[in-house]
């Protein structure tokens, strides 16, 4: 495993690092098995912003008794009300949210404090002037959280962070296939793909790269595989498939970025990851694959990452997305994932349509449309 120095935080953290979302609903021991194999191979960064409570414990006993050889990005701002995420700036939700974080992992620190998914300036404007950011500040004070880092899907944001001064390190989605696209791109634009480098990328994501670089602002990756589209031809909007290597080397390659957070549900998952290091200049060759390939627009594709919540009918909308796309890909919906949809407590059928969620998505999906063709779709 090689590592790469976090920015001016000075933390030294492996190139793939552990993006745990992908535990949630699993069970203790998968949960220790996937952690296991990441330590095994020498990852020594975890990522986890969850707030469902046994995600937590379950990541916090997999890591039991080797708490130290973890570098934690613990998330503030992510809560648990009614059986739902919800992203909050009301610091009496944030608070107890972070302090069961840290009881949950069976810790009393982390070593980066991320203010949670912040996609608009005027909220990083109003975060860093109020309440949010003195209490982040007063842990780092403390040394509840070694340093302060955020997390955001915005080229904008990112930057103001990366100027600020005060904030250390970003977390921030980054792929082919949304530095490409233009940030003012509508759902139906095709960009011209001009080969994998720098001057290629949309102008303001490849300035944000440089900046962080020249501010000493280290990045983690998160997205890197496009929650999951990348690594399929069908869904990529490429219209090829990636492997998980060249994705990880795309990432990896971005200046300033000390690691990638990998998302995996399996120990095969991980293993398709830990193969980067292991892999050749061939193997990792994204520009090679995606050389004669156009690029369609990637927003208005859920990548599952959940910012929809919370949903007035209790839907697990990432969830719901995840299982229509599982089975749109197949000539017939499979059984496990019929099962596993019927299982949901809320399903796509009580969507109310309300649209409070397409709010927001990052990404622009239609949520309500999407949940109207799932109905339909595992109904028949």
């Amino acid at each position: 495993m090689n590592y790469r120095r976090l920015g001016k935080t000075e933390l030294m953290v492996s190139e793939i690092g552990f993006g745990a979302e992908w535990m949630e609903r699993k069970t203790p021991e998968e949960v220790a098995a996937v952690t296991r194999r990441f330590a095994q191979a020498g990852v020594n960064i975890l990522d986890c912003w969850m707030p469902e409570p046994d995600v937590r414990s379950n990541l916090g006993a997999a890591i039991a008794g080797e708490r130290d050889r973890w570098i934690i990005q613990g998330h503030i701002g992510s809560t648990w009300q009614n059986g739902q995420y919800v992203r909050t700036r009301d610091m009496d939700r944030v608070k107890p949210a972070f302090e069961d974080l840290l009881e949950r992992l069976g810790t009393d620190r982390v070593e980066l404090g991320m203010i949670h998914y912040v996609d608009s300036l005027d909220e990083f404007d109003g975060i860093m002037q109020g309440d949010f950011m003195a209490y982040v500040e007063g842990l780092k004070a403390a040394g509840t959280i070694g340093h302060i880092g955020l997390s955001t899907h915005s080229p904008a944001v990112a930057r103001a962070a990366a100027l600020s001064g005060r904030i250390e390190a970003v977390m921030f989605s980054a792929n082919p296939a949304f530095d490409m696209m233009p940030a003012a791109s509508s759902l139906d634009a095709l960009l011209e793909f001009r080969g994998a480098d720098l001057e290629s990328i949309e102008p303001e994501r490849a300035e944000l790269y440089e900046l962080c670089e020249r501010e000493d602002v280290g990045l983690t990756v998160m997205k890197g595989y496009a929650g999951g589209r990348l690594l399929e031809a069908k869904t990529s909007p490429f219209g090829v498939a990636l492997t998980p290597v060249q994705c990880i080397h795309y990432a990896l390659t971005r200046p300033a970025v000390a690691s990638i957070m990998v998302g995996a549900e399996t120990v095969e998952h991980v293993d398709d990851a830990l193969a980067y290091e292991t892999a050749d200049a061939a193997q990792r060759d994204y520009a090679r694959t995606l050389a004669d390939a156009a690029l369609r627009s990637p927003f208005g594709q859920c990548t599952y990452c959940g910012h929809c919540a919370p949903c007035a009918a209790h839907i697990d909308i990432a969830l719901v997305n995840k299982f229509y796309d599982l089975a749109v890909m197949q000539p017939d919906v499979p059984a496990s994932v019929q099962a596993h949809y019927e299982a949901l407590d809320a399903t796509a059928q009580d969507c109310i349509a309300c649209e409070e969620c397409e709010g927001r998505c990052p990404f622009g999906v239609k949520i309500a449309e999407r949940m109207e063709k799932a109905a339909d779709l595992f109904s028949r």
